[in-house]
């Protein structure tokens, strides 16, 4: 069965950007070197032409991401971010900008169910917190790159939600010299 690894950025306060939506206080130190080695899948594609590096696609096929998580590099006039991967943007008014990039407004679990029964590697949620919250019960991995950063008033790693309290167990820590820390958690 496909894994949902909810692999993102997040400061020591729990915020997955600043107010605004601003990503700009995330480090962007030694690490970078680790993604680009270990989780190539996971950077856009001008960011791996510029650095000459290519997606390999060991962890994940499929990016699932919030519209707001989208339109950060809409902003930057990049609406087709991650072409080696099956992009899916979930929004209350889905309209396309890229015919690569899927947009809808079905309900994200009901896609989640739906893609786990297809065949393919593991799916990557890339953002945000109110679609993390929804996904929280699906979510099998987290990927958590904890910097040394205090976002105040900033987006949630996941928006409040009413759902049970869920236990997840470190299976690896990473520490870089950038003060970095890589935390690779499954459910349970």
């Amino acid at each position: 069965m496909r894994e949902l690894t909810y692999f993102v950025a997040v400061s020591l306060d729990g915020h997955i950007a600043g107010q605004g939506g601003d990503i700009s206080a995330f480090p962007q130190g030694d690490h970078i070197g680790w993604l680009l080695a270990e989780y190539p899948d996971t950077l856009p594609a001008p960011f791996l032409a510029a650095m000459q590096k290519e997606a390999n696609n060991a962890h994940f096929d499929t990016v699932l991401m919030g519209r707001r998580t989208y339109q950060l590099g809409v902003d930057q006039g990049l609406t087709n971010p991650y072409p080696h991967l099956r992009q899916i943007v979930f929004s209350r008014s889905p309209q396309s900008l890229d015919e690569a990039v899927t947009m809808t407004d079905e309900d994200p679990r009901t896609v989640v169910q739906r893609l786990r029964e297809e065949p393919g590697g593991g799916m990557w949620l890339c953002g945000g917190g109110q679609l993390a919250a929804q996904l929280m019960p699906l979510i099998d991995r987290l990927v958590l790159k904890v910097a040394p950063v205090l976002l105040p008033g900033g987006v949630p790693l996941f928006a409040p939600t009413d759902g049970p309290a869920s236990t997840w167990t470190l299976e690896q820590s990473q520490t870089f010299d950038s003060g970095v820390v890589v935390n690779h958690l499954r459910r349970g």
